[in-house]
């Protein structure tokens, strides 16, 4: 077993984990999948706001309006390629969430 970082923690709790999740996937049902970017971008505030690197908190800065145009863009990409740019998906969000993270 590795041995626990002495420079990252977490200070997140239950409560607001299951409070932010519900209204998130709340978001992303009643909007059918349309609100799944403003449902991204609150789960990742919660995850930044409890997260410190070497005491340094983290903030997301990304929002659901400066999502939704890739979201489209790979969701077409994703009907002309058949399913194959599924592949990307992943890595490009996991790429635009770390762009938009940054120190508070």
């Amino acid at each position: 077993m590795g041995s626990k970082s002495e420079h990252f923690s977490f200070k997140g709790d239950l409560a607001s984990w299951i409070g932010t999740s519900f209204l998130a996937s709340l978001l992303t049902i009643f909007t059918l999948g349309i609100g799944f970017p403003w449902a991204l971008c609150m789960k990742q505030k919660w995850y930044t706001k409890n997260t410190f690197v070497d005491g340094r908190q983290l903030i997301f800065t990304g929002s659901g309006g400066s999502l939704i145009g890739l979201w489209i863009k790979w969701f077409f990409l994703l009907i002309i390629t058949l399913g194959i740019y599924s592949f990307w998906i992943g890595p490009n969000l996991q790429k635009w969430i770390v762009e938009h993270t940054d120190f508070q």
